[in-house]
């Protein structure tokens, strides 16, 4: 991955020129670096205006050849996976690239055997064990098209997810450890199934030792097939643009959208981009405490540190239990060099001592990162300051998994941080700000539309079986460009703060606001732990806004009537009087998907007192929030 590395500011504007000005030639250099059975004919094909994008054509590879393979001959005794498990005196496992490669060989072998052939979609359900990333790899290797379904979902969900992709085999387990509970799966799996008389193999996995009822004739308990199976598998030649994986991102409206991501491109870009951002060097152990099932799991716990034959670290847990110092202790006990989390978790830390990180020793980390929502001031600044001791940059990312890789994000000790902005665009990657009119915003600090007006190898390819819902809600709102769905601006330096959804930007008596910067200031308020704004129809302005607010333990007691004046001079005093709020509800919970995302749509629809149809709610984590949010509405 020696091609285009970035070590310094200056050095990022020259590779993003170069990156710009001749991208067939930027990313043809960079792909020399993998191994291929065949190379390319051609770099890219591409109509932007009808969603029809092919990267390196007719280029042959398999990416557990680049991702495993390659690196036994040097690295075979170096560790890939680090498994950390729930229970911190379960003994952590450490998988060599060696044990790797055979683990794998002998699940392809299994599915195989399973009748599982190239083109075949396998899907996944399974808690944070190496079983899971085992089973990605060894879809890969045959060339089936995995679908990773998180292992938090309900049965509707997962049964929906089966259906759409037409899988025939899934992989499970008896149950999973989430904190202090036990989570029994396969009884969910039995229930989602009820659905799908198609599926002709489940795959069990024994993790929790308790007791499930097999169905005869379906479900074959995993280990003996593998102990019998071969530690050698030949690795299937794919095509560039071959299927690699789908997974399911909630629709805001419909049914879930199932993201087809390809095998080149989205390799390609997912090696280069996590070697860059997190600057890492051969003896690093990076951790991403996402989980498999979300698109942060696919490209940065698996495909992109392995393909650069990192040591990634794979947690079962949660980060409060069995205390608030869980990720730190697991930091400190693996030496972690790179931390990659959630703006959720950050902030729930937060709100704890700071004992729990000080006791252990965090001198092993050299970036930080963030993911999954943009990390507002007063989280950054926690993490900066206690995880961080302030050495650490803070890699604010954004990205999508339709995007498939980091797309805006400082390079770690290269592009200078600024709190609350995801700062530059990286190598390759084109963004522009569009307006209602479809016309490119030239100014700074306006909020405009966020879309991207050139190709990306990692971008996915389509909506699986549904190609032209992939063009209508991706690329028909600004024809020619990829529209992201969120709003951003961009200061005097270039740099880009999104703003959230655009359907999170509230016009109000004519005026742009972004719901994030609102949130932020909110949040800074001692009492609040954690806020969302919507917004509301309104007779005179247009729209006005309705703040759902969670307090934290010492705010519980105020007065509510001067908590809510507060709040709102607050406001006044970082975004202005405009952003007031002409509602305020305080609240015990937000209704939030089981990626930790607020379901914003759902307090949109209570703000404006439309509770008739509120679309679908499996995939929230606490549907019970959303009762009594409509019930102790005013």
């Amino acid at each position: 991955m020696g091609a285009y590395e970035i070590k310094s500011l200056e050095q990022y504007f020259k590779v993003y020129k170069k990156s710009v000005r001749e991208p067939r030639k930027f990313w043809s250099k960079i792909a020399e670096d993998f191994v291929w059975y065949k190379k390319w004919d051609k770099v890219l094909e591409h109509r932007l205006e009808d969603a029809e994008v092919k990267w390196f054509v007719n280029g042959k590879l398999n990416i557990t050849k680049n991702c495993i393979d390659r690196h036994l001959a040097k690295r075979g005794d170096k560790t890939a996976i680090i498994f950390e498990p729930n229970d911190p005196k379960e003994e952590a496992q450490h998988i060599s690239y060696n044990e790797l490669y055979v683990r794998v060989c002998k699940m392809a072998n299994v599915l195989r055997d399973q009748g599982v052939k190239k083109g075949d979609r396998v899907c996944i359900y399974l808690p944070m064990i190496p079983e899971l990333a085992v089973a990605v790899l060894a879809c890969a290797r045959i060339g089936a098209i995995h679908s990773v379904v998180f292992a938090g979902f309900s049965s509707t969900a997962l049964s929906t997810r089966v259906r759409d992709c037409g899988s025939k085999v899934l992989i499970t387990s008896d149950g999973g450890f989430r904190g202090n509970k036990t989570i029994d799966l396969k009884s969910i799996v039995d229930e989602a199934l009820e659905d799908c008389p198609e599926m002709e193999s489940v795959l069990v996995v024994k993790r929790t030792g308790a007791g499930i009822d097999m169905k005869k004739g379906r479900d074959i308990w995993l280990q003996p097939l593998l102990e019998e199976a071969s530690g050698e598998s030949i690795a299937e030649v794919m095509d560039a643009e071959d299927p690699l994986f789908i997974l399911y991102t909630s629709g805001s409206t419909g049914r879930p959208k199932g993201m087809l991501h390809t095998t080149a491109g989205y390799m390609i870009y997912t090696a280069y981009t996590f070697k860059n951002v997190f600057q890492y060097e051969e003896k690093d152990v990076f951790w991403c405490t996402a989980d498999i099932g979300w698109v942060t799991g696919h490209s940065y716990i698996l495909y992109g540190p392995l393909a650069n034959g990192a040591t990634t670290v794979m947690f079962e847990g949660v980060p409060s239990y069995p205390d608030f110092g869980r990720f730190w202790e697991v930091v400190d006990k693996h030496k972690v060099t790179q931390f990659y989390t959630a703006p959720t978790a950050i902030r729930a830390l937060a709100k704890e001592s700071t004992d729990w990180v000080t006791r252990y020793d965090l001198s092993s980390l050299k970036v930080l990162g963030s993911v999954g929502e943009p990390i507002n001031e007063e989280a950054w600044h926690w993490y900066n300051d206690h995880v961080g001791n302030k050495k650490c940059p803070v890699v604010d990312t954004w990205w999508q998994t339709e995007t498939g890789g980091l797309m805006i994000s400082p390079v770690a000790f290269a592009t200078p941080t600024k709190p609350t902005y995801a700062t530059l665009p990286l190598p390759g990657v084109q963004p522009v700000l569009m307006d209602e009119k479809r016309n490119e915003i030239e100014n700074n600090q306006v909020v405009g539309s966020l879309c991207i007006k050139f190709p990306w190898p990692g971008m996915a390819r389509t909506i699986w079986g549904d190609h032209r819902r992939y063009k209508e809600t991706y690329f028909s709102a600004f024809p020619g460009k990829y529209f992201s769905g969120d709003g951003a601006l961009r200061d005097e330096v270039g740099y880009y703060r999104i703003t959230g959804r655009v359907d999170d930007v509230v016009i109000v008596s004519g005026h742009n606001l972004g719901t994030a910067p609102i949130e932020d200031a909110i949040n800074e308020h001692p009492a609040v732990a954690e806020s969302a704004i919507v917004g509301f129809p309104h007779e005179v302005k247009g729209n006005a806004l309705c703040g759902y607010i969670m307090l934290k333990e010492t705010g519980e007691t105020r007065n509510r009537e001067n908590l809510t004046r507060e709040i709102n001079q607050h406001i006044s005093e970082h975004i202005g009087p405009i952003a007031k709020l002409d509602k305020i509800q305080f609240v015990n919970g937000l209704p939030k998907t089981r990626s930790g995302k607020i379901m914003r749509r759902i307090l949109r629809k209570i703000a404006s007192g439309d509770t008739s149809n509120l679309g679908d709610t499996s995939t929230l984590l606490n549907p019970e929030v959303v009762s009594e949010i409509i019930d102790s509405a005013v």
